[in-house]
């Protein structure tokens, strides 16, 4: 069984960050990429809050740049990822797609992935219209909603740098929050202010998306926080 000094679980910001500074103490590390090599980065916008790029960089460029600065300074990157870990033993047991890896110090940096309503139109299956007009990924799928009208659920950064760039190619945007006040950062909530098409629609949550008898997103239904009351917005 192959045997690693690093093992990195990985291939975000923070996990390339890891396989920089363990290359370049001579560690050779590993890098498994995962099942979203350059994590969530890589399918957003602008990243304007990353130091040493005044205008901001596209998240895919910084990724790009990150994976070959580790390349480069010594670190491998294999497109595999970890199915089972044991860290009862050591060195470390990884089992992974390819197959068994051993790793004396494993830096876990799996990173975060799409936070979904848990609503059972939200699945892939049967029913489901995961792909049929709801997304998780405005950068991905917002070609699709090219003049039409579009819901999104959040209040933070995420939520509305979603909903800035959508509303680039949508109609109009509406932005469901659950309270009557964003806890994203103060820049991003001023470029949402002040973005002509999109509508705040405060204190709702998304209890239903319709209509899977249709086979596609026809609109949600609301429920009032405060009030209790329901309403649809169809789009």
């Amino acid at each position: 069984m192959e045997t690693r000094n690093v093992v990195i679980l990985g291939s975000g910001p923070a996990g390339l960050t890891a396989a920089i500074y363990t290359a370049r103490a001579g560690l050779s590390p590993l890098v498994l990429e995962g099942s979203q090599p350059g994590g969530q980065l890589t399918i957003t916008t602008a990243v304007e809050n990353f130091p040493g790029f005044r205008s901001g960089v596209l998240g895919p460029a910084l990724m790009e740049e990150m994976r070959e600065q580790a390349l480069h300074v010594g670190a491998e990157i294999r497109r595999d990822q970890a199915v089972k870990v044991d860290l009862a033993v050591w060195p470390f047991s990884i089992d992974t797609e390819e197959g068994s890896i051993r790793a004396r110090t494993l830096i876990i940096a799996t990173g975060a992935s799409a936070k979904w309503l848990g609503l059972p139109e939200e699945s892939l299956g049967e029913g489901g219209l995961y792909g049929k007009g709801l997304s998780a990924c405005a950068t991905c799928d917002g070609f699709f909603f090219r003049g039409k009208q579009v819901v999104v659920v959040g209040g933070g950064d995420t939520a509305l740098e979603e909903a800035t760039f959508l509303a680039r190619l949508a109609e109009k945007v509406y932005v469901v929050h659950r309270r009557d006040a964003f806890r994203a950062s103060k820049a991003m909530q001023e470029r949402t202010f002040n973005t002509p098409n999109i509508e705040i629609l405060w204190n709702k949550v998304v209890t239903r998306i319709h209509d899977p008898a249709e086979g596609r997103v026809t609109g949600v239904t609301l429920k009032d926080t405060k009030t209790g009351e329901t309403s649809v917005l169809p789009v």
